[in-house]
């Protein structure tokens, strides 16, 4: 049966009627909304229950209207995301290859950090100055193992000086130019280095060979070197410090002791060239001038200038003092200073006393029958 068949087919609504449902509605929903959208605290005033009412049971309806905004987003990106995964890797290989060059260059700078924190933690005892260099070039043969350092004398380096690195002594400095040195390794035939054995303090001569692991010869001492024992630089003859560590002893396979070089446990690329010459450089001259030998210092020689001495002509024909009489007469004429005006025309001498003058200078001669 249709719904025009039924009971309700006669009933109708007036248009008034409709109008003021709808015009009740829409004041509800205006005041539902102002109610909603006020401002200042809702415990304060008694439209605090009302507005939270309305909150309640207005979140899950946005929720609900929210959903299909939410559902169309994630849909539209999955959707260009498989369309456009292959660009997009694209731009990311792109990038990883730009990235590439900045990773590797990041890595060497933080190994050469590392370096130079480690170089820059080095203490010698005593203090000594220090030099950091680079290796540059390096020369390995059977015969020679040397290499040439970015360090001159413009740095104050100096044939002789020892070179070390973060692990211990690496060799010396052979050369010196202007702003290259030239540093011989332990393992060259020509390096020959004084050590001593740490524990039993004996003394040795470490010999280089050519290979990775110098000769330790004329060992002083019975049983005085074992497997393990540390070697030292032993500082005899002033060509490095006491005290610098070279390397373990080991037993070689020909039977001879040999050193482990402590420097082999890492690069020689950054080394520090000790500014050592002698030990007269380590000693505090102050110290060594003190208050009680302060009295041993000579006495700085007299700068008096010595009088003069008068020269005295003695005529062979006077006595003694008459001739120095004469000769001293005319001595404070010649050194009297001039007077300050002009003095009077000095008299002409008396004839009688003309030739006395040069009686004092020229011998008179004897008078006649006068040599008996």
């Amino acid at each position: 049966m249709a719904f025009r068949d039924g009971p309700f087919d006669q009933f109708k609504v007036p248009l008034v009627w409709t109008a003021a449902v709808v015009v009740v509605v829409a004041l509800i929903a205006s005041v539902l909304l102002i109610v909603a959208d006020r401002r200042h605290d809702a415990a304060a005033d008694g439209y605090g229950p009302v507005r939270a009412g309305f909150d309640a049971g207005a979140g899950p309806i946005n929720g609900l209207f929210a959903a299909p905004v939410r559902w169309t987003g994630a849909v539209t990106d999955f959707v260009g995301g498989y369309f456009f995964a292959v660009s997009e890797n694209r731009r990311l290989k792109r990038e990883l290859e730009e990235l590439q060059p900045w990773r590797d260059q990041a890595i060497a700078l933080k190994n050469v950090n590392a370096r130079y924190e480690a170089m820059l933690g080095l203490r010698t005892e005593p203090v000594v100055a220090l030099a950091t260099a680079r290796s540059v070039s390096e020369s390995r043969g059977p015969f020679v193992n040397a290499r040439l350092l970015d360090a001159g004398s413009n740095k104050g380096v100096q044939v002789g000086n020892p070179v070390i690195n973060e692990q211990g002594l690496v060799g010396r400095i052979v050369g010196v130019t202007g702003g290259v040195s030239r540093m011989l390794l332990l393992t060259d035939v020509a390096s020959r280095t004084p050590v001593l054995i740490d524990r039993t303090d004996a003394r040795a001569l470490l010999t280089g060979d050519g290979s990775g692991n110098p000769k330790l010869e004329f060992i002083r001492g019975v049983d005085a070197v074992q497997a393990g024992d540390r070697v030292l630089t032993s500082g005899d003859g002033g060509g490095f410090p006491r005290g610098v560590p070279i390397g373990v002893v080991a037993k070689g396979i020909d039977g001879s002791w040999r050193v482990k070089l402590f420097s082999d446990r890492g690069a020689i690329d950054y080394v520090r060239i000790m500014l050592f010459q002698d030990f007269a450089q380590l000693a505090d001259r102050e110290a060594l001038n003190a208050p009680p030998l302060a009295g041993l210092a000579p006495t700085p020689p007299s700068t008096a200038p010595a009088a003069p001495a008068t020269r005295q002509t003695q005529s062979p024909s006077q006595p003694p003092a008459q001739g120095a009489a004469r000769e001293t007469a005319p001595a404070p004429s010649r050194a009297a200073a001039p007077p300050a005006r002009p003095a009077p025309a000095p008299e002409r001498p008396a004839p009688a006393a003309t030739p006395a003058s040069p009686t004092a200078d020229t011998p008179s001669e004897p008078p006649p029958g006068g040599a008996a």
